[in-house]
């Protein structure tokens, strides 16, 4: 009798707890799933495989492909303004760089300021990032954090956390092994050691593929036997060819710096460009480039599939939604260059894919203009909180389901704001079909002209006709129509933004020369 009785009580009781967790996942009707939010650092789509491209069949990417495979991937997901310590801030703020006051790569995320992670706190979330901050100050918002200081290095690298917390590169504490591989063990440590009864929100940020693109020596012979194909522009030399306003940020920058600093701050044992022509150099740069930066994506990859198989063990797989992501994109040969900071779509495109199948159908493809202000209010979404007024992004979540709003944006707004002679400051617009952009080339910071190579000047593209931007059609009288109504556009645009005054005379006053 009293084992009928025991028998009989294990399913009331199971129901109970179940009953609990689930009222904790809750809020009102709305269930609350886990978010992991997987991010890299530059690992640009060309180098995703799932995008198609020359290096579609020599990446590393089964399990990028099992979450495309089993979820959404955003073809059209765009940076607004494509370098790390911006990015990252307008991910986290849900708000431009003349919003949330993080410019270039020296401004600091104050944790005072609104973020997300904050909002997902007061709704019940139990919150950690582990990896990549490079947001200067402590983080805000997280119960647990374990992050690299800075940039952090790849080869056993410090992770500060709150008990060893100190401002700058200081603190922290040193963990064997490759970063992605430490990065992705520690989430998983986090995983195993929070408060079930609560949903969470896990950002795991690697360090790869940032340069000097290092790996773990399990990858050390991929693609060691194999010359990777080159892209179509890749023997774009400069301004003169291209009608660009610039010359760029070319492949012979960093093929000096692996002529000096390879077996040092690069891996490899040795590198030399000595007695080869200026073709030949730039691919042996393109060569060792790419296979490294593959080979720190292939750690990546490895490492998504860790957290998966540990989100399915554990039985948190089906109510979790997964994003992978990177925090902008990169050249990787694309007219000769290496890097990121233009407008131009291999660094202004950020892959982008999400897996809940619970919600989204496997396998779906989106073309909507979403952008990386639009994340918070996709997360808060999921926890059944609306976005405040102050972030200027817009949930996805039903574009996501194949339910695209009628009002959903048809261009967005781009503004690089560091400024260099080879890589000038620029804003600009883009559409489902054209791009124009203003290389003013003058620093925010700064009240007399810069010197610089060439003058201020527009760029436009049609990239349904020049889909890889090879020729810069500003003068092209067939286009005039359309140029004069997107720069009435980009008018309107930038100031609906924010960025309606400029705060330096100088540009203000090349606007208006130029415009």
């Amino acid at each position: 009798m009293q084992r009928i009785r025991i028998l009989y009580l294990l399913p009331l009781l199971f129901f109970s707890l179940y009953s609990c967790t689930q009222k904790s996942r809750s809020l009102g009707d709305t269930f609350k799933p886990n978010i992991l939010f997987i991010m890299s650092d530059d690992h640009t789509s060309q180098a995703w495989g799932i995008y198609g491209g020359i290096l579609k069949d020599y990446v590393k990417n089964d399990h990028i492909q099992w979450l495309a495979d089993h979820g959404v991937v955003l073809e059209n997901t765009f940076c607004t303004n494509s370098i790390c310590v911006p990015s990252r801030a307008a991910i986290l703020s849900g708000q431009y760089s003349h919003r949330n006051g993080v410019y270039d790569l020296d401004d600091v995320f104050e944790p005072d300021n609104t973020n997300y992670a904050k909002l997902l706190q007061a709704s019940g979330y139990q919150t950690a990032i582990v990896g990549k901050w490079h947001l200067k100050k402590e983080p805000a918002g997280f119960d647990y954090y374990m992050v690299l200081p800075s940039q952090g290095r790849y080869q056993n690298p410090i992770l500060k956390t709150k008990d060893n917390w100190q401002d700058g590169n200081a603190g922290g504490k040193v963990y064997e092994g490759f970063s992605a591989d430490v990065i992705a063990d520690q989430s998983i440590a986090w995983l195993k050691s929070r408060n079930s009864e609560q949903p969470f929100y896990l950002s795991t940020h690697f360090k790869a593929t940032h340069e000097p693109y290092d790996y773990p020596a399990r990858h050390q012979d991929f693609l060691s036997d194999v010359e990777l194909p080159y892209p179509p522009n890749f023997e774009d030399w400069g301004a003169a060819t291209t009608g660009r306003t610039h010359d760029g940020w070319p492949l012979e920058i960093l093929g000096e710096r692996y002529e000096k600093g390879t077996g040092t701050q690069y891996p490899g044992a040795s590198f030399s460009l000595t007695g080869l022509d200026s073709l030949a150099a730039r691919k042996k740069t393109y060569q060792k480039f790419v296979k490294d930066f593959l080979r720190a994506g292939a750690a990546i990859d490895d490492n998504i599939g860790k957290l998966i198989d540990y989100l399915r063990e554990s039985g948190q797989l089906e109510n979790t939604v997964i994003i992978y992501t990177a925090d902008q994109g990169y050249f990787l040969g694309e007219h000769g260059f290496f890097d990121k900071r233009f407008i131009y779509e291999p660094s202004l495109r950020m892959p982008f894919v999400i897996s809940y199948p619970k919600e989204f159908k496997s396998g779906r493809r989106i073309d909507d203009i979403i952008l990386n202000i639009d994340f918070p209010s996709l997360f808060l979404d999921f926890a059944g909180t609306k976005t405040p007024a102050q972030m200027q992004g817009r949930s996805f979540r039903a574009n996501l389901a194949g339910n695209t709003p009628k009002d959903w944006r048809k261009d967005m707004y781009y503004r690089y704001w560091s400024n260099e002679p080879r890589r000038p400051a620029h804003f600009g617009i883009r559409n489902e079909r054209y791009k124009l952009a203003f290389f003013y080339g003058q620093s925010r910071t700064k009240t007399q002209r810069d010197k610089i190579d060439y003058p201020p000047g527009w760029e436009f593209y049609d990239l349904q006709k020049d889909p890889r931007e090879d020729h810069n059609a500003i003068g092209d009288p067939a286009y005039r129509d359309i140029i004069k109504t997107m720069k009435a556009r980009l008018r309107t645009i930038k100031n609906d933004t924010g960025d309606g005054v400029e705060s330096n005379e100088t540009i203000a006053e090349l606007i208006e020369q130029y415009w």
